[in-house]
């Protein structure tokens, strides 16, 4: 079973360090280097290198730095290999199982500290599961998915999520659901909500209540 961490949504994030894999060296890396420069922070969990699913969401990830970079949030993704597996599968190619150059750091959390803290470990076998944690430039988690070991994520929705707390931070007012970008949202008042809903409801009919024989 996995073990009950110390991540929640809306208070602190754990604090980590450790050794990562960066541009093909090591590097020490921890959660105060992302929040003293106000970043968000994508943090994910892989269960472990040389598998299956596990690259195909690095590499994904990897692909989309761009965009989390040009919303002011990095990706970090960790797992409980070693530091020297990490930058091994780095330096395999990907039509072998590999990652090749990739553009997020690989945080190795061997001791397995980093995933107890977080609440995804398996401890009877000593790998996480697929967590992702959305952390704010004030170190706050404010969103948490853990996906169990057979399915990968989405970095559109990772996105999307981003985009949305970004906006509700910025603006105040809140996200309905499957929001985007440009999109209706809702300011958190009576008043607000009636004027959201006469919007996105302007072309739908009154539909009369039941009368007083209905059951």
């Amino acid at each position: 079973m996995a073990y009950s961490g110390k991540a929640r949504v809306q208070k602190p994030a754990p604090h980590f360090s450790g050794t990562a894999v960066v541009d093909g060296t090591f590097e020490e890396l921890s959660l105060t280097a992302y929040t003293s420069t106000k970043q968000w922070l994508v943090l994910g969990f892989v269960p472990m290198a040389w598998t299956f699913v596990c690259p195909t969401e690095i590499i994904a990830f990897s692909d989309r730095a761009p965009d989390f970079a040009s919303r002011g949030a990095s990706v970090v993704f960790a797992s409980t290999d070693s530091e020297y597996s990490l930058l091994a599968w780095t330096n395999a190619s990907r039509r072998d199982g590999g990652l090749g150059k990739v553009n997020i750091p690989l945080l190795s959390d061997k001791n397995h500290s980093l995933s107890k803290d977080y609440g995804v470990l398996i401890e009877e076998e000593g790998i996480a599961l697929r967590g992702l944690f959305l952390i704010d430039p004030n170190g706050i988690v404010r969103q948490i998915t853990i996906n169990d070991l057979p399915v990968g994520r989405s970095v559109d929705e990772t996105l999307r999520l981003l985009d949305a707390f970004q906006f509700t931070d910025k603006y105040g007012e809140v996200c309905p659901a499957n929001w985007n970008p440009g999109e209706e949202t809702i300011k958190a008042t009576p008043e607000g909500n009636k004027a959201y809903l006469s919007k996105v409801h302007a072309d739908t009919k009154m539909v009369d209540g039941p009368s007083n024989g209905a059951r």
